[in-house]
């Protein structure tokens, strides 16, 4: 599982081979968090991978403070779960996944539309593709190349 917590994140799941996105549920522009845990719970993940995030620049005070306590929330839903957690620098994670491109958005989507063709990176009703879900399957991969590997050589 790898979670990107931006407001416009997504959390990708891959379980027996089925890889899936979801956009972080949202009542207008606040997390659900009773439905989040519960596609998590349900997903029953051995690792999630969090993108780990700090604020940016020019970001104002309430919206930093809005911004962390969606990544703190989803950070203790993992951990009351008893999720193994992972926390990965979006620095780390473009330079390994989107090596020899811009890694920005647009990189990051044109990546998915040819490593994932079957994932919807278009919701209903939108037109453009959904970066959120972009980057946590950007992030899925990453933990797949370099996290579940590393696990699997130390079983």
């Amino acid at each position: 599982m790898a979670i990107d917590p931006g407001l416009s994140g997504a959390i990708s799941i891959l379980h027996s081979g089925t890889l899936t996105a979801h956009p972080r549920p949202l009542a207008g522009k606040e997390l659900v968090l009773g439905a989040i845990a519960q596609l998590i719970r349900s997903a029953n993940p051995s690792l999630a991978v969090l993108e780990k995030v700090h604020s940016m620049p020019g970001q104002g005070v309430s919206s930093t403070f809005k911004f962390g306590t969606g990544y703190g929330s989803i950070l203790g839903i993992l951990v009351v779960l008893g999720i193994r957690t992972e926390l990965v620098p979006p620095q780390t994670w473009k330079r390994v996944v989107l090596q020899g491109t811009t890694k920005d958005k647009d990189a990051a989507i044109s990546y998915c539309r040819r490593a994932f063709p079957n994932v919807a990176l278009v919701l209903p009703r939108c037109r453009k593709p959904h970066d959120g879900i972009a980057d946590a399957l950007c992030l899925l991969e990453y933990g797949r190349r370099h996290l579940f590997a590393e696990r699997s050589a130390s079983n």
